[in-house]
């Protein structure tokens, strides 16, 4: 038995499928191949899953869809006229040739932040420097809810379950709940931490509203993940 979050990948190409799932693999999923639209259609009915990673044909023209409530990455080429952001609800698109570090962080957004409690827009942006319990790091991405933060290697046991985010380059600071931890996609020796904000008073939530309304974001565009 494994407690890992099951990932149907459902990709013509072999290659691209193989070298997909040893990412997800090394960081920590169960992926499962099914090449045809049909196999993963099965796979999908006959055992719970996390998230569907799919061909845009197989999506698209074919109807290959979650028949739960999961969500879904869209692998399509780049120019078929769909971008990189959300097509409904839980679908988000993701181009060729696919970028690892991309994947990983949709990923991390589509399966680790997937709580009930999670509606609002998930927001990448441009690394920018914070301290959190007293040690340098920086922010990838927030939200009205919380945030994902990336610490140097050999900080995985650190973190407590409650730690402080000090956002200098704005004068925010709040209390945030560690709810889940990682290696990073982008840089091996790295951690990447997922928070809630949690047990802060109302000012400094709707300080922090405000910075995640104004800080900009990575591309220009937000992406949305209903969780």
């Amino acid at each position: 038995m494994t407690d890992r979050p099951r990932v149907i990948i459902s990709l013509p190409d072999s290659a691209e499928c193989a070298t997909v799932a040893e990412w997800l693999l090394a960081d920590g999923f169960e992926p499962v191949r099914r090449p045809s639209p049909q196999a993963a259609a099965d796979e999908m009915r006959d055992r719970p899953f996390a998230l569907l990673i799919v061909d845009a044909d197989y999506a698209l023209n074919r109807g290959l869809h979650p028949a739960r409530n999961a969500p879904t990455i869209i692998i399509g080429h780049a120019g078929s006229g769909l971008q990189t952001e959300s097509i409904s609800g839980q679908t988000v698109y993701l181009p060729r040739p696919v970028d690892r570090a991309m994947l990983g962080c949709f990923v991390s957004m589509a399966i680790i932040d997937d709580r009930p409690a999670r509606r609002s827009v998930r927001k990448l942006v441009n690394r920018f420097d914070a301290v959190v319990n007293g040690v340098p790091s920086q922010i990838l991405d927030v939200s009205i809810e919380g945030l994902r933060l990336e610490l140097a290697g050999g900080r995985k046991a650190a973190l407590p379950p409650y730690f402080t985010v000090r956002v200098p380059l704005v004068g925010v600071a709040v209390t945030v709940q560690r709810m889940w931890t990682r290696s990073s996609t982008r840089h091996g020796s790295a951690i990447w931490y997922g928070g809630a904000l949690s047990q802060n008073r109302v000012a400094i939530n709707e300080a922090w509203r405000r910075f995640v309304d104004t800080v900009p974001a990575a591309s220009d565009k937000a992406i949305q993940v209903n969780t």
